[in-house]
């Protein structure tokens, strides 16, 4: 399963949806199954970047601006969940994934009005624009890891004029770095399961290294859809529940 997830990561994001619940279920508290979740995939995320390398070539500058408030909102994020408590926590996270996967299925839609307005001079569209978005969307990832990735994509996607495997590389990075800071502000609060986590590292680091070579093989159009469905699936079991 960890394997699965990390190469569904590598892909295009929602990987954790798939073991989120699967910690939950075999007992651990919401909170402890969410940072342990986050904790265990990030192995994932690097063998991703390491296998898609060379799709960040000529992104230095997109690198530079989205990587240091990428460790401030997956900081601001893992501050966030451990502050608010499992209560809150589970309140929450249905509407945590729906719009996830609502702003993955109007991806495309928002940037095409995103970049009419551009070619009419009502605003400016440049890489800058990402940092806010960004930003944002590391403090989600921060907070809570299942569909995190699948919000960066999204969001990078709306303003990176680029093609979906670029977009996913810069996306692993991104997911590096703010799940990296989370997980060190997250060893410090006891709430890491370490031997469930260490176990799931293995099967994280191979997916992310499978799925980064068979990136750019995808169908993106495809693959954004079966993620959407999951997600949106995902999201009425956890209202139901």
């Amino acid at each position: 399963m960890t394997v699965a997830a990390g190469a569904i990561n590598a892909l295009a994001g929602g990987g954790t949806l798939l073991t989120f619940p699967l910690l939950m279920a075999v007992g651990l508290p919401s909170v402890s199954a969410n940072v342990t979740n986050q904790i265990a995939l990030m192995p994932g995320f690097f063998g991703a970047a390491l296998a898609q390398i060379k799709d960040l070539k000529g992104q230095e500058k997109r690198l530079m601006l989205t990587l240091p408030v990428s460790v401030l909102g997956g900081l601001l994020g893992g501050w966030l969940l451990i502050r608010s408590g499992e209560r809150l926590f589970n309140d929450i996270v249905p509407f945590l994934i729906l719009i996830a996967s609502l702003l993955l299925a109007a991806q495309d839609t928002i940037r095409r009005w995103l970049m009419r307005r551009s070619e009419a001079g009502h605003i400016h569209l440049t890489d800058a624009w990402v940092v806010i978005p960004v930003f944002l969307a590391t403090i989600y990832g921060g907070y809570f890891g299942a569909a995190a990735s699948i919000i960066v994509l999204a969001v990078t996607g709306l303003v990176l004029e680029d093609t979906l495997t670029r977009l996913n590389a810069i996306k692993q990075v991104i997911g590096l770095v703010s799940g990296t800071a989370a997980a060190v502000f997250f060893a410090f609060t006891g709430q890491i399961n370490w031997p469930v986590a260490l176990v799931m590292m293995a099967g994280s680091l191979l997916g992310g290294l499978l799925g980064g070579r068979v990136a750019g093989k995808v169908n993106a159009g495809v693959l954004r859809w079966v993620i959407v469905t999951v997600g949106l699936a995902l999201a009425v079991v956890y209202f139901v529940k």
